[in-house]
């Protein structure tokens, strides 16, 4: 009986089959969405909380429901979102016409919201974020060729540590 194999070997390559089949089912029905693709939804998958998801019923929403699941995160293991004393945005003005909502962001009003936002320009470079302590030493640095306005208004006003200034006069104690 060479190159047969006993029936217990189908078996066991059946199970196997089976097994790997529900892991990828269910790894595809758990799976999430990108913060892009979150976004092209409408949802903010960094401050999506599930309990919001929740509540979509009450405004008939229900049909949102099965893709916010997939853009929040559980309200028990939530952190909160990491601030950082000062950024700057660095770019180069020769790469506008690539990063037009860059450009756009960095021509209106909005860098003025954040005195602890500096922009700088730097020749040749893709537009990046560099996040700073308090020294102004760099704890972290990101990419954001791909972002747009609101989103780069959304981030700063997320990561950055609102200045005492800024607070008096969300408080109306100035």
């Amino acid at each position: 009986m060479l190159g047969v194999e006993p029936r217990s070997h189908y078996w066991c390559r059946y199970a196997v089959l089976v097994y790997v089949l529900i892991s990828t089912t269910g790894r595809l029905t758990n799976a999430e969405f990108s913060t892009d693709d979150c976004w092209s939804l409408g949802f903010n998958k960094a401050n999506l909380l599930c309990s919001s998801c929740d509540q979509l019923q009450k405004f008939d929403l229900e049909a949102l429901k099965e893709h916010c699941y997939q853009c929040c995160r559980r309200d028990d293991t939530v952190n909160a979102a990491k601030q950082y004393a000062r950024a700057r945005l660095e770019v180069c003005t020769c790469k506008f016409g690539a990063y037009p909502q860059i450009q756009a962001f960095i021509k209106s009003d909005r860098p003025a919201k954040y005195p602890n936002l500096q922009i700088k320009y730097v020749r040749g470079l893709d537009p990046i974020i560099k996040l700073m302590d308090a020294e102004g030493n760099v704890q972290e640095v990101l990419a954001i060729d791909k972002w747009n306005t609101e989103t780069v208004d959304e981030f700063l006003r997320t990561h950055l540590i609102a200045s005492d200034e800024d607070i008096k006069i969300r408080l109306n104690l100035v």
